[in-house]
């Protein structure tokens, strides 16, 4: 179980990483075992997805004018918790396995952890803007606009966590952070095809 003080240890320095600073990897475990622990940090992600969840369900509901007894809740949540269970596991992976093969096998391990838990920061902004929609004091436009505006700063973030952790060209980095990208998006398609949502 993830203590405390390691919490925010993490995020102190991933706050760091989200400033651009290199050191913020010194207060991340990136040992073998805490390369582990950090997958661990989808327990504390799983609120705020749920939260973000919630109010793509309440925009559906509003956009489609489906009634809530009408709306698959079952289908839909599942699908939408193993969208993020495969998309906490993929990226790292396929890295793995092209860890070798474009050179980022000694910045492998930093990145994952970095890329774990800094998913907790990044998810943040997404669930207060989910709050605020769902609970009635911004609108669906503004909501979206919102999430668009964080997602900007969110690819942002990949690439600086990318390229401090695996100092390698920018072509490398670049292509991490698309991929990632891809994948995520590919596993929204897949995931809502499998269930039919």
């Amino acid at each position: 179980m993830l203590s405390g003080s390691e919490i925010a240890r993490a995020l102190q320095g991933c706050w760091l990483l989200f400033r651009n600073r290199p050191e913020g990897m010194r207060y991340l475990d990136q040992s073998l075992e805490g390369f582990w622990r950090s997958f661990a940090v989808i327990i504390l992600v799983t609120p705020m997805f749920a939260l973000s969840t919630l109010s793509e369900r309440k925009l559906l509901l509003e956009e489609a004018n489906i009634l809530p007894e009408n709306f698959p809740d079952g289908v839909f949540w599942l699908a939408q918790f193993t969208r993020l269970a495969m998309d906490w596991v993929t990226l790292p992976l396929v890295l793995a396995a092209l860890a070798k093969p474009i050179g980022i096998t000694r910045g492998y391990v930093p990145f994952v952890v970095a890329r774990n838990w800094s998913s907790l920061l990044v998810s943040l902004p997404y669930a207060v803007g989910a709050a605020l929609y769902v609970v009635g004091v911004i609108a669906p436009g503004i909501m979206v606009l919102f999430s668009l505006a964080t997602l900007i700063v969110v690819i942002w973030y990949q690439f600086v966590v990318a390229r401090i952790t695996l100092q390698g060209t920018i072509a490398t980095t670049i292509g991490v952070v698309v991929l990632d990208i891809v994948l995520s998006l590919l596993i929204g398609e897949i995931s809502g095809r499998l269930w039919g949502v």
